[in-house]
């Protein structure tokens, strides 16, 4: 019975004893500056080091160093070929997990050059030049079979017949910021090829505007911003021709005029030119290639160009527009409005690059900008996996009008749209981290202030 009575006893002092215990560790507002409580973000926060950085970059560069070969081989014996043996049916690029000739890997050329220029690794530029010298270099042979075997698949026809400006225009600008690193006379030939493509032969509406004929008549891609407007700035530059400048800012401002939205700062993805109402949807890749084109046209416009000022102005509404959809978790939305679209690796590069390079020009507010370029970088890097391929990248997507095309389309790891993006990304970042200390302020990331 003595033991029943004592029981209780203990029992309720190992409560008050556990209580106490408790009212003394607890966290609450008078024990604990909770503002300093370490938050669970879902990547990364606070900007990277720069050997960080650069450690992502490799493990891309070496995943496709070794899957983008720069070699002709005997489709039959899978023997390479050394010297020029053409015309024969039987040569054939040595197969690889990307195409050499596409406009993502324009992307990834240029990608190339930007970070030897961030790192000083010149492994980069290196990859660039081999690949484009050895197309220069295989290219005038892959012409003779295509003549010699007309109806023989030929791996460079797009090289050699374009028929659209996915098939030269970031390939072109990527050769020109390369010529001072290749022979301009292994070069110069195929950047001709392909001018003289974008700017007397690809289809335009009636006032000169870049357009195609698909999916609807008269049709404006806002992707052709960046497959179009690169190529004519760089030609410009390169030249002294003004009327390739001309052409580019042209360009540049009819495409602006019918598809960016003043109200949210962001571009619709097509327009047609028969439909009194265009649907709008806000595809996020497409609003990446606008922004890289706005900045590659900026990057060589002279500084006295009447329109440059309008186009420096429509280039900080877009970026503004941007980072407001930005996620918490530093991607964007494959629709930038439609939060529950899905989140997207190639566009979140794209707009970590393209802010960064913004602020690394002067264009907007490292303050104000710099974190979002480092949290979307933050996000990109997890998705680079241990072997290097870039995830959650969206495949080649064409228009529709309609939300369930953009909210399901796939992902893929061999999506090549997502390497060039990444490259950039990183690389210009790590030339912002240069110019700008970052770190965290009051719990924050921020740029501090000397």
């Amino acid at each position: 019975m003595m033991k029943k009575q004592f029981l209780p006893v203990l029992l309720f002092s190992g409560l008050s004893l556990g209580v106490a215990a408790q009212q003394k560790s607890a966290t609450n507002d008078v024990t604990t500056p909770l503002h300093l409580l370490k938050a669970e973000y879902p990547t990364p926060y606070g900007a990277p080091s720069s050997t960080e950085i650069k450690t992502v970059l490799d493990r891309v560069f070496h995943f496709l160093d070794q899957n983008t070969p720069a070699a002709i081989v005997n489709k039959k014996t899978g023997e390479i070929i050394q010297g020029m043996p053409f015309p024969d049916s039987n040569i054939i690029l040595k197969p690889g997990q990307f195409r050499l000739t596409s406009y993502e890997w324009g992307v990834t050329y240029a990608a190339m050059l930007n970070a030897s220029a961030a790192t000083g690794d010149i492994q980069y530029a290196n990859y660039t030049k081999d690949r484009l010298q050895f197309l220069a270099k295989v290219t005038p042979g892959f012409r003779q079979n295509l003549v010699a075997f007309p109806t023989t698949v030929n791996p460079l026809k797009q090289v050699l017949t374009p028929k659209a400006l996915d098939d030269g225009g970031a390939v072109c600008a990527a050769m020109i910021k390369a010529l001072p690193l290749c022979k301009e006379a292994d070069l110069r030939p195929l950047i001709d090829h392909y001018m003289a493509f974008i700017s007397k032969e690809e289809f335009r509406l009636k006032d000169g505007t870049l357009a195609r004929n698909r999916p609807l008549k008269n049709t404006l891609w806002l992707d052709d911003m960046f497959m179009g407007i690169p190529a004519l700035a760089q030609m410009g530059k390169l030249t002294g021709n003004k009327s390739y400048t001309d052409d580019a800012v042209k360009q540049f401002l009819q495409f602006s005029k019918r598809m960016f939205n003043p109200q949210l700062n962001i571009y619709m993805h097509g327009w047609v030119e028969s439909m009194d109402t265009h649907p709008e949807f806000h595809w996020a890749r497409a609003n990446g290639w606008a922004l890289l084109a706005t900045e590659e046209l900026l990057d060589v416009l002279p500084i006295n160009h009447p329109q440059r000022a309008q186009i420096l102005d429509l280039l900080r509404k877009h970026i503004k527009g941007l980072a407001s959809y930005q996620s918490g978790s530093g991607f964007w939305h494959q629709l930038l409005d439609r939060s529950d679209s899905y989140l997207e690796t190639s566009a979140t590069a794209i707009y970590s690059y393209g802010i960064s390079h913004a602020i690394n020009q002067g264009w907007i507010d490292a303050k104000a900008f710099g974190p979002a370029a480092i949290l979307a970088w933050n996000a990109v890097a997890t998705k680079v996996n241990a072997q290097g391929q870039v995830e959650g990248t969206c495949v080649g997507t064409g228009m529709a009008f309609d939300p369930a095309f953009y909210y399901h389309r796939p992902i893929n790891t061999f999506a090549a749209h997502g390497y060039g993006p990444t490259i950039l990304a990183g690389s210009e970042l790590i030339q912002m981290l240069k110019k700008h200390a970052f770190g965290i302020n009051d719990s924050a990331s921020q740029l501090l202030e000397k």
